[in-house]
């Protein structure tokens, strides 16, 4: 069993920042890849960014490049989200998932998410 759990959610005004912060404890896959998906209200889950054990590969959705960076240790399995320039249009839930893939974006664990808002 893993246990994920995110932190760092909040109400920001458009152009302000957040970081998020999660942590993967339990028995992960060794050199896992850690990610953030985020889902708004009426909206699919979609993948946000990934960040593979060592980080030499990470991946931003087209969205969130260039104003997103994806961050953490792999040996601690933890990650991180610093969120610049936030828009109305990030406003969803967050959530953090580990033993993750790219192709499809997909998590064998989740946490439990945190709110994102952001308001114009």
């Amino acid at each position: 069993q893993v246990h994920v759990a995110e932190s760092g959610g909040g109400l920001v005004q458009a152009g302000g920042s957040l970081r998020l912060s999660c942590a993967a404890s339990g028995r992960t896959s060794s050199a896992s890849a850690m990610a953030w998906f985020r889902q708004a209200p009426g909206k699919e889950r979609e993948s946000v960014a990934l960040r593979g054990w060592s980080g030499s590969s990470v991946y931003y959705a087209d969205s969130v490049k260039g104003r997103f960076t994806i961050s953490g240790e792999g040996a601690k399995n933890t990650v991180y989200l610093q969120m610049n320039s936030l828009k109305p249009e990030d406003t969803a839930v967050y959530y953090c998932g580990a033993d993750c893939r790219n192709y499809p974006p997909r998590c064998d664990w989740w946490g439990r998410g945190t709110q994102v808002t952001v308001s114009s």
